[in-house]
């Protein structure tokens, strides 16, 4: 493995170098998501270093041009900017706070960390705290746009913190994401992100159940699906998810039912929390529930087609 910060940064006509203060960000989680941004950071000339227990993810970046550490907290203690691409609350909270392999007890002062996972709205607001403390910049910075927005750095980002430090984090927010937009205080970013996931997922279910009820009354699905995006039916989510519904397959992963269905468990607390009858999106989170229980968790989020054509059928085990 190449050693931790040992090269100096490339360059590039898209960075100018004496412009920018951060060098060095760490990125740790190297999935879809994370070897996107990893690679976009790359190409705008900063030092990155990955890490993730996937050593195959993290080869993958070290031939892209990456470095690697070993742990967390050996990546944490070396960078300017700590971002977070992980997919579970309970795993971020672990990986910042643990009492052995925690990254908060290295970081030093002035580091900034940029949680652009999908999180639990209080406990961001908890990191943003602890990190406060130790004169730590936390940012939730969640992402919409999927794995090949993180591959063509065409995400949105929504971003919640410390506003009066927002435009020194901007240029690297602009390295990975198109459409970039400050929301408020911590926890505001995710409170967007779980709010549009759980638009997304309602959408894809309510499509769902509505091609399948106009094939089984004799209109072909591709014939209205075409018809949908010509009037006031018209959806980016039958652009991007509509396909897969279409040809009946949910191999092709645009995003997987096992976030989605974590998304909306967030969405599900947030709402219970602020006292909000979360009526509209339980029927969708159940069908999710249904599918999650029927081990559909790696597939597409479109999955919940097949619930509903075994439900039609009365197909559907406990």
């Amino acid at each position: 493995m190449k050693t931790l910060l040992s090269q100096p940064p490339s360059k590039s006509l898209q960075h100018r170098e004496e412009e920018q203060d951060v060098k060095n960000i760490g990125v740790v989680g190297c999935g879809l998501m994370g070897f996107g941004i990893a690679k976009n950071l790359l190409k705008h000339s900063y030092n990155v270093v990955v890490f993730d227990i996937n050593k195959e993810a993290v080869k993958k970046l070290e031939n892209e041009g990456a470095q690697s550490a070993e742990s967390v907290r050996t990546l944490a203690k070396e960078v300017d900017v700590l971002i977070l691409s992980l997919p579970s609350p309970p795993l971020i909270e672990k990986l910042m706070t643990d009492s052995k392999d925690g990254a908060f007890d290295v970081m030093k002062k002035g580091t900034v960390i940029l949680d652009m996972s999908t999180n639990d709205v209080e406990l961001t607001r908890k990191l943003y705290d602890k990190a406060k403390q130790q004169e730590i910049d936390y940012y939730d910075c969640p992402l919409s746009g999927g794995p090949a927005g993180a591959n063509d750095g065409t995400l949105t980002i929504m971003v919640g913190g410390k506003e009066e430090k927002f435009s020194t984090i901007l240029p690297v927010l602009q390295a990975v994401g198109e459409k970039i937009d400050y929301v408020g205080a911590s926890g505001a970013g995710q409170i967007v992100k779980l709010c549009n996931n759980m638009i997304v997922g309602g959408i894809i279910s309510l499509v769902s159940e509505a091609l399948l009820t106009g094939e089984k009354a004799g209109v072909p699905k591709e014939k209205m699906a075409a018809i949908f995006q010509k009037g006031s039916a018209q959806t980016k989510v039958m652009d991007v998810f509509g396909p897969n519904i279409i040809a009946d397959t949910f191999d092709e992963v645009k995003f997987s039912l096992a976030n989605m269905m974590k998304d909306m468990n967030l969405y599900q607390y947030l709402a219970e929390n602020v006292e909000v009858p979360a009526l509209a999106s339980q029927s969708a989170h159940q069908l999710y529930q249904l599918a999650s229980y029927q081990d559909k968790g790696q597939k597409d989020s479109t999955a919940v087609y097949e619930i509903i054509k075994q439900l039609q059928k009365g197909e559907t085990k406990n």
